[in-house]
């Protein structure tokens, strides 16, 4: 995949005022996702910050599903990728956020490997997930660049 393809995952926005569902897409290393008409933006997901603004996204739950390649054996299989994103207050008003919990979970070959942090970093949440895998078994390589 080349840095300027774009990958789209449907996913859910939810905070005190309500639930709506959203896109998230990453494209050339950014994330991005529009909230109640507000465009969020950001190289990590625990660093969304409103476009052209320094309004960090904060106090909400974003969560969305994204297909992933598995190889094993030879053969590639497609599985889910679920994850949860938890983002709590500004410190102080401003970021950092006082939390920024990621939980994944790889629903793949009829089990489920868990993984969260603490600090909300993808690529550490997938690298736990990788160290359960069976032998054999690796994700591809269809995660979000710099997420």
């Amino acid at each position: 995949m080349s840095s300027e393809s774009t990958e789209a995952w449907a996913g859910w926005y939810r905070d005190r005022q309500g639930a709506e569902s959203v896109t998230i897409s990453a494209s050339g290393g950014q994330l991005r996702t529009s909230i109640r008409g507000v465009v969020y933006e950001g190289a990590t997901f625990a660093a969304l910050r409103a476009a052209g603004a320094s309004q960090v996204l904060a106090s909400c739950v974003l969560e969305w599903d994204m297909p992933l390649p598995v190889h094993a054996d030879g053969t590639v299989q497609q599985a889910t990728l679920s994850c949860l994103l938890t983002l709590g207050e500004p410190t102080g008003g401003v970021p950092p956020l006082d939390r920024s919990d990621l939980n994944l979970t790889l629903h793949y070959g009829g089990a489920a490997y868990e993984a969260g942090v603490a600090d909300g970093d993808f690529g550490d949440a997938l690298g736990s997930i990788r160290r359960q895998l069976p032998p054999g078994a690796e994700l591809g390589r269809r995660e979000p660049a710099q997420a």
